[in-house]
């Protein structure tokens, strides 16, 4: 009887730690893949790139930046339905490119905008019909009704072909391939922008 009921102590105490064995593994398990899932998410960003991608990154940053901060005045002042929603569409678009062309420069350990912000653009890409960024929005901040809305395509029109502008010298000197098929997708989606604010032009 005593070898029966010490046998029977024995199985529920090997029951007992294998029961709390496959407890241990199954929290354990959702833990290690999370810190899996993280750490291929933290190496999402492909590190190769050369001058012409930091270059391109950083000064499409504050192209885009200039972007919105005329998208949104047109937002409060544009006397045309058609040019507020295209200027809520520019800013919707700009921002996420913005953040993800961050996140590639410091992923690269650079810098993320270039010396000087605007100033520091020493190409054609910032310049609207002869005017900076300040002097455009101080441009457009004196306007209102039909007069805005035909300034504001004019000048979103130059901004937009300095965009293509930028994005075509990524395409010839780039290396990274990520910077390579945003440049592509900024020169159609600014491409057919343009096209969309020449037709409002003709019938503002």
């Amino acid at each position: 009887m005593k070898r029966k009921i010490s046998a029977i102590v024995v199985t529920l105490g090997l029951a007992l730690t294998l029961a709390a064995c496959g407890d241990s593994t199954e929290d354990a398990t959702p833990a290690g893949s999370a810190a899996t899932s993280a750490s291929t998410s933290s190496s999402d960003v492909d590190a190769a790139h050369n001058d012409a991608d930091t270059e391109f990154a950083q000064m499409m940053i504050v192209h885009h930046q200039g972007a919105i901060e005329m998208a949104d005045l047109a937002v409060e002042k544009a006397e045309s339905e058609e040019v507020r929603s295209l200027a809520e569409g520019i800013s919707a678009a700009q921002g996420p490119e913005i953040d993800q062309m961050t996140s590639w420069l410091e992923a690269w350990g650079e810098e993320t905008s270039p010396m000087g912000g605007h100033d520091g653009m020493d190409h054609g890409g910032m310049d609207m019909n002869g005017m900076s960024q300040d002097a455009a929005m101080g441009h457009l901040g004196g306007q209102s009704g039909t007069e805005f809305d035909n300034n504001f395509l004019e000048l979103m029109i130059a901004h937009h072909e300095g965009a293509v502008e930028m994005a075509q010298t990524e395409l010839d000197n780039g290396e990274n391939a990520e910077a390579l098929e945003l440049a592509r997708k900024i020169i159609d989606d600014q491409e057919a922008e343009i096209a969309e604010m020449e037709s409002l032009l003709q019938n503002i």
